[in-house]
This record gives C-alpha cells, structure tokens and sequence, in this order.
C-alpha cells in the first residue's frame, strides 16, 4: 500500500511543515493565523506516533519540574501543571489540546524520506505514506532522531551496555551497577543525579570543564547567547546547542549533588577497555555502564538531494531561511532551538515565506 502511495501524483499545498514539536506547532500557527488554510495552504507533517514531539519519548522521571525553559506556545498558554507528573505526559497532552483548538491537522505518521526539485520551481516532498508539492517549506525536525554516539578506541570491545541519553528509561535499571556518565550538558548532570542513589558507583566526564551558572538568566544573557549560536549558522558552520553556550543553571539540586561529590568531574578518558574506561596516564574506572550524554545533531538528511551543506559542514543560514534556497526555512536549528526561539523563529519564517510567495504570484500575473 505504501509502495502504491508514494506512486500517486502529489498533493498540491502552498507549505509543509516538517515536524510538529514546538517549531513546527508554533509555525503551523502562524501560517494559520496569516491566512494559509490547513490543506492547500499548509500541511504538517509529523513522524512521531502522537503528538508532544520529542518530549513523549522523554524518560518518566523527568518530571515537571526538572524541565528548564519550556516555553508555552503561541496563543495558548500551558496552565495548571502538577510539578510532579512527567514531561512527557504533561507536553503531549499540551501539545493535542492545541493542534486540536488550532484545527492544525497534523498528519501522523508521516516519515519524510526526501525533498528534491519538483516540477515548475516547486519542492516534492516524499515519503511512504505519500508525496506533496509545495512552493515553500518549513523544516522543524529537531535533533531528537539523531543522538550522537562519539567514538573512542576499543569502544566495540566493552562487555557491559552501552547507551545514549535517548534509550534512558530512568535510574531504577542502574542499581548495585558502576556507571560512567560520558556529557557536560544537562542531560548528563540529570542522569548523574538521579543515578548516583541506586548505582553502586558514577563517575561523570566530560571533555571540557561544565561551566555552571549561579543568579538569573536574563534577556541579555539570552540574547548574548543567540548571538553566539547564530553566528555559526550564518557562517554554514553546524550549529553548537544554545545549552553549550549559555552554562548549566545551579539549582538546590545541583548544589547538594556538588557537595555530595556527585558532580565531581574527571576530564574525558583516553580509551574503553572491555570492564570500564581508562586514561592516557594508565588510571582506570571500572564500569557495568557507560552512558553518553553526548548530544544529538540536527536531523537533516531529508534535505540532502537539495544541496544545503556548505563546505563547513552546516547550512548557511540567513535568519531562519537557507542561504541557497529562499523557498527553504529551518525552525529550531541553531538560534532557534530553544523553545521561545522556536517561537519567534516560526513568526520570522512565515513573514518571509508571505512575502516569497507575495512575489511569485505577482511575477506570475505579470
């Protein structure tokens, strides 16, 4: 069936959205809220199975109240949370309440396995579940698909499990275990935290010192913050996460975990050897575990017959549109990761795709 799908002729719209997370939500909203109609204005396209992005793959016990900055989205404000009940509940209840008071028709699943040149300077966008051709596109597909595994030497010859922060379930499975935690971010600290009671030992490393940030992180710090992450996109380089260049707060928390010497850090190891790890000086921890807590990278692969990658590595951004393409708008990568920059970052984005358009219609009638 899905093979007779991909074959049929594409469905005609002005704007896919691809992903439906905060960035993709947040521009479905305002290409609603413009004037786009669901259907042959926009359609938005979603792989996940339910609605809540990546936050419904999150671990249970990644409550509430441990989540930094969840921004709420645009026009509807997340009210009335209990603290306690798990992220990946209370998000996704939030993110189908407004798809639903929104009239979005998020379309799920949908796996997008390409975008390439159409027909008459528009894109095709593919996947099994069926193709659809659009004049402009808005990509918000996140990182969360992409968990980036570092490799370092006799890595493959480990006798314990290895695991990114992805496939984390929760700190119940670490008990009586010696556990590494590879990753400065704070998926690492969380995971440290919440291991370091049932494991039988942790060890946290991590390639640089993690900077930690004591007061307010205010609107200048925010914007400093950007600033950094956009001038990498501007210059096609892969963006660094905002997260890398902001520090990680210091909570009540952090502070006992510090003094507990949970958060003791050691610098990053130089090989794997089959019970633990080991450094270049011959020291050794021995290990049952190793999590990396290393990161992901943007999930773009969809957009490689379209030639976006410069010689840096990463695509040159202008704003939230790719440098090479204007029909092209990547929300949530780079400047716009975090959630309130997924916000703006879906008003920018639609404002020019208006205007683009605005002027292929006019070019078009003249």
């Amino acid at each position: 069936m899905n093979g007779s799908l991909s074959q049929q002729p594409p469905q005609e719209t002005d704007v896919v959205v691809v992903g439906a997370g905060q960035a993709g939500l947040s521009s479905a909203y305002h290409l609603h809220r413009t004037g786009f109609a669901p259907g042959p204005g926009f359609v938005v396209l979603d792989h996940a199975p339910g609605p809540g992005g990546a936050w419904q793959f999150r671990w249970p016990s990644l409550t509430f109240d441990k989540v930094h900055g969840l921004h709420a989205l645009p026009g509807m404000e997340l009210t009335g949370v209990d603290p306690r009940r798990p992220s990946a509940e209370v998000v996704a209840e939030y993110f189908a309440a407004y798809e639903e008071a929104f009239g979005l028709r998020v379309r799920r699943p949908v796996d997008v396995r390409a975008v390439r040149e159409g027909e008459g300077g528009r894109l095709r966008v593919e996947s099994p579940q069926g193709n659809w051709s659009a004049r402009a596109l808005i990509n918000a597909t996140g990182t969360w698909d992409r968990p980036f595994w570092p490799r370092y030497p006799g890595q493959e010859n480990f006798r314990g499990r290895q695991l990114h922060t992805a496939q984390y379930a929760g700190p119940e499975e670490f008990a009586g275990l010696r556990v590494v935690v590879v990753g400065g971010g704070a998926s690492g600290t969380q995971h440290l935290m919440e291991i370091a009671p049932y494991a039988a030992e942790t060890t946290w490393v991590t390639r640089r010192p993690p900077v930690f940030r004591e007061g307010p992180f205010d609107q200048e710090s925010g914007r400093a913050a950007v600033a950094l992450v956009e001038e990498r996109v501007r210059e096609g380089l892969p963006p660094a996460s905002v997260v890398s260049v902001t520090g990680l707060p210091v909570t009540d928390a952090v502070r006992r975990a510090r003094a507990e010497g949970v958060l003791d850090r050691r610098p990053m190891f130089a090989h794997v050897v089959p019970d633990g790890v080991e450094w270049a000086d011959g020291s050794r921890v021995a290990a049952d575990v190793l999590l990396w807590a290393t990161g992901f990278r943007a999930a773009l692969d969809h957009l490689a017959p379209l030639r976006l990658r410069g010689p840096g590595g990463g695509i040159e951004m202008a704003g939230t549109r790719a440098a090479a393409d204007p029909r092209i708008h990547l929300v949530g990568y780079g400047p716009s990761a975090s959630t309130i920059g997924a916000n703006r970052a879906g008003r920018t984005a639609v404002r020019e795709i208006r205007q683009l358009l605005g002027r292929d219609l006019a070019r078009a009638a003249g």
